[in-house]
């Protein structure tokens, strides 16, 4: 998709076509291996937010979290009401699939509803509280200064979507990502719907390797996709 066409989707984008589904504060600490002592004091940015509940939690920690996703440009009682929504018609599709996921955590589809409603509640009182720190964007492009977050966390949309979105798509938007970052930025999964390790991974890596920075691919504590339980950690060097 080319950028005017981002552009276009995000001028015109009915809420009917945004899944506004998110994680919990606690999901978000295991999939990026993060500690409550390591984001305090922090400025972060949450990239694509969704109705994820991190903002919230990590602000009661000390963090000073901001969230950026191409939904919230609609009104926050209108994206309450389609995530809540999308939660119920999630739900009937995941008991089609229940073996392509491990149910450790959360022991049940009715357990999983209930910790994404938990988390879109949450996020709901956030944005109700702190506008400001929600802001609509449409990537490639965001709207910060250049390192103005310690770190950047992105889940579930870079690689996930990889039959969607192409690899120069995945590379300006890391890049993007990074250019906002003063030190770190943290992507998960790895994989893409299917389980499978991003095809053109290697190429990224090294792209960006050349460019200065240093990347790994960590074994995070996070999984409920099976498969989905590495992230791809990019640093800028000092």
């Amino acid at each position: 998709m080319s950028r005017d066409e981002q552009k276009s989707r995000a001028a015109g984008l009915e809420l009917a076509q945004i899944i506004f589904i998110g994680r919990t504060f606690e999901e978000y600490m295991k999939m990026f291996n993060l500690t409550e002592e390591e984001i305090k004091g922090k400025s972060i940015l949450d990239c694509p937010g969704g109705a994820c509940s991190f903002s919230n939690h990590a602000r009661e920690r000390g963090a000073n979290p901001m969230a950026a996703d191409i939904a919230y440009e609609h009104e926050i009682g209108q994206l309450e009401v389609k995530g809540l929504l999308d939660i119920e018609h999630t739900m009937k599709q995941m008991e089609q699939v229940q073996d392509k996921y491990r149910w450790d955590d959360f022991g049940s589809i009715l357990g999983l509803k209930e910790e994404r409603r938990r988390a879109m509640t949450d996020c709901a009182v956030d944005m109700r509280r702190f506008p400001d720190h929600y802001v609509a964007s449409v990537l490639p492009e965001l709207p910060f200064a250049n390192e103005q977050f310690d770190l950047t966390l992105s889940a579930h949309f870079l690689f996930t979507y990889a039959d969607r979105l192409d690899a120069e798509f995945h590379l300006k938007t890391i890049l993007e990502l990074l250019r906002v970052t003063k030190r770190e930025l943290r992507i998960f999964p790895t994989v893409d719907l299917s389980g499978k390790r991003y095809e053109h991974m290697d190429e990224l890596k090294a792209i960006l390797e050349e460019r200065g920075y240093i990347t790994s691919e960590v074994k995070t504590s996070y999984e409920f996709q099976r498969g989905a339980h590495t992230m791809l950690h990019v640093v800028k060097p000092r």
